[in-house]
Parts: C-alpha cells; sequence; structure tokens
C-alpha cells in the first residue's frame, strides 16, 4: 500500500528535474547516514528496555529478536488491532514466563502513551499553532480537530492503565467488567475478563521495582522514541540544509504519529505517506517543492518502515524455527520422573 501511494505521487507530481535542483555534498550523506544512525539509536533503546524491565534475563541477541519482532508485526498489520500485543509471545518463547511477559507489554504500552501525553504539550508551547496545524490542503486542516479528540482519548486511556498497574487494578477490572455486561458490550466480555485479569496480575509484579527504575524506563523511553522522530529531521538537512524550523519537524511528527497508530491499513501504510506530504509541503520553498518532498517522503519511510519488513523477513525464519522447534522437543519429551 505505502509503495503504491508512492509511485502513485511519483507518477502524478514527481519532476524529474527536481535531482538538478538539490545540491547534495558530503554533508548531505553524512545527514543520511545520521538518519539510519537514530533509527540504530532507537532500536538499541527499544533493546535496552526490554532487558531492563526482564532484570537482563534477555541477551542482547535476544533483546534484538523481540525488537525486530516487534517491529514487523506491527509494520504488517494495523496498529488499532495491536500487533505490538504480539510482544508477549515473543517474550514467551525467549524464555519469560507468562506473567511477567503480560506485565512487561503493559508496562510498554505506559510508557509509549505517557511519553506522547508528557512531550506534546510542552514541545507546542513553544511553537505558534498556525505553524502546527498548516491548512495546505483538507487533510490537514482537519488535523488540529481529530488530533485533540484523538489526545482526550489516549490521555483517558493512559490514566485507566496507571490507576490500574500502579494503584487500583481492581476497581478497573470491576468497572470494565460492570461496563462490559451491557448488552452491546457483552460479546467481548470474555476478552475483557482475560485483558483484566492480566492487569492485576501485572499491578503485583510491577509494586517491587523502585522510583529509579522507572526513571530509567521512562528515560530510555524519552531517547527512543525522540531518536524515531528526529529522523525527520536528519533527513530533511540532507535535502535543505537552510530555514528549518527543527522544532516544527519535531512536532508535526508527534502529530502525524497519532494518525498513522489509528490508521486502519497495515503500519498505517498508505495514510502515512500521503499524510506526510501533505503535511510537509511547505518546508520546500522551491518551484520543485512537490516533487522534493514526495522523494523526502520515500527515504524517511525506506528508512523508519520498509527496514523494519526487511530486517522482519530476514529474522522471523530463523527464529521460528529455533523457538518453536525448542517448545515443540520439549513437549515431546518425557518426563524423567
Amino acid at each position: 500500500l505505502g509503495l503504491f501511494v508512492i509511485g502513485w505521487l511519483f507518477l502524478d507530481e514527481f519532476n524529474p528535474e527536481v535531482f538538478f535542483s538539490f545540491n547534495f555534498t558530503i554533508v548531505s550523506v553524512l545527514f543520511l547516514i545520521l538518519a539510519f544512525l537514530l533509527m540504530m539509536m532507537r532500536d538499541f533503546g527499544m533493546m535496552w528496555r526490554f532487558r531492563l524491565l526482564t532484570d537482563n534475563e534477555l541477551s542482547w541477541k535476544q533483546a534484538f529478536h523481540i525488537n525486530v519482532l516487534s517491529e514487523f508485526t506491527s509494520a504488517v498489520t494495523p496498529a488499532a488491532v495491536g500487533g505490538s500485543s504480539l510482544v508477549v509471545i515473543f517474550l514467551i518463547k525467549e524464555g519469560i514466563n507468562a506473567g511477567r511477559s503480560t506485565t512487561i507489554m503493559f508496562v510498554n504500552l505506559f510508557l509509549d502513551e505517557l511519553f506522547f501525553l508528557v512531550v506534546c504539550p510542552i514541545v507546542f508551547l513553544f511553537i505558534p499553532i498556525n505553524q502546527l496545524f498548516n491548512s495546505s490542503s483538507v487533510i490537514v486542516s482537519s488535523f488540529a480537530i481529530i488530533f485533540t479528540g484523538l489526545y482526550i482519548t489516549r490521555f483517558i486511556w493512559t490514566s485507566v492503565m496507571f490507576i490500574g498497574i500502579f494503584k487500583r487494578p481492581n476497581w478497573i477490572k470491576h468497572i470494565l467488567l460492570t461496563l462490559f455486561k451491557l448488552p452491546v458490550l457483552r460479546r467481548w466480555y470474555s476478552n475483557v475478563e482475560l485483558l483484566t485479569n492480566n492487569l492485576v496480575q501485572a499491578s503485583h509484579d510491577i509494586g517491587k521495582h523502585s522510583f529509579w527504575f522507572w526513571v530509567k524506563a521512562f528515560g530510555m523511553t524519552l531517547i527512543t522514541w525522540s531518536s524515531r522522530f528526529l529522523v525527520v529531521n536528519a533527513v530533511f538537512m540532507a535535502f535543505n540544509p537552510q530555514n528549518i524550523n527543527h522544532l516544527v519537524i519535531f512536532a508535526r511528527q508527534l502529530i502525524l504519529w497519532v494518525f498513522m497508530v489509528v490508521s486502519p491499513t497495515p503500519g498505517g501504510s498508505g495514510v502515512s505517506e500521503y499524510a506526510f506530504k501533505e503535511y510537509y509541503s511547505d518546508i520546500f520553498s522551491s518551484k520543485y517543492s512537490e516533487s522534493a518532498i514526495i522523494f523526502v517522503t520515500l527515504i524517511w519511510r525506506m528508512i523508519s518502515y520498509y527496514l523494519y519488513l526487511l530486517l522482519g523477513l530476514l529474522v522471523i525464519p530463523n527464529w521460528i524455527k529455533k523457538s518453536f522447534t525448542k517448545s515443540n522437543h520439549e513437549t515431546d519429551t518425557p518426563s524423567q520422573d
């Protein structure tokens, strides 16, 4: 889907002369390398967080596998469905028991949502509203209203997770189970019951961690997501190193991320490419701006999305062979009582 949209944009709007308008230098190449390094830093942060949350029971190799598998499943499934929830399965296959795996999944979700809720208002304080939500197209002009609604929704969801994980898990369990007894919601009751049981177990497991543990976990979350969003800044610097407001570019990534998360397409493909092209169309001021932004969109998705599709295809076959063969062997081995 993403490649189709990119191809359609190239055929519809791309001007070959754009290549001659770029002043490629060694600095341009260095900024593209920096973009890759920022994604590597993001992956290192995720691996480090997996090791932290498992008390270093995972090796760096195991953490690498889980990170790649998590990114791959998120890339091939709609975020609304929850590709990241498969982290539980990946952790179990790497030797972490089901209860702790569920706890780690909830903690990852909470930390990621907390980053978004904390960083957005801080960054937005320093940027005029008209620079955040430019009105260059119909899709962009609706961003402000949609973003506000989604921010409130995620604030409520994160508050529920905070209370459920850290304060009163049984309260949340009782409220949700009562709510899902309503006729219109009853079909999902068994799923919510399993979710709330896991939430209670997660709360018990988390209680043993110190304040410093959470400082480290959130600090690594800040580094992880900031690195991912700064990839766009680095890519723009490779093509248009003058007159760039980097804080605006970073802030728009926060907004765009929300739309990617709720996109019904796998990994936000198609939607992300088109929205990025429209949202950042005012960055280039030359007559080739439309063509330039399409090229930047392609580079951005290659680094932040298509790369994980490739890594997933390389890692998954051997990981499945190792993990599931091991599980089958353990199941078939007779007891030595």
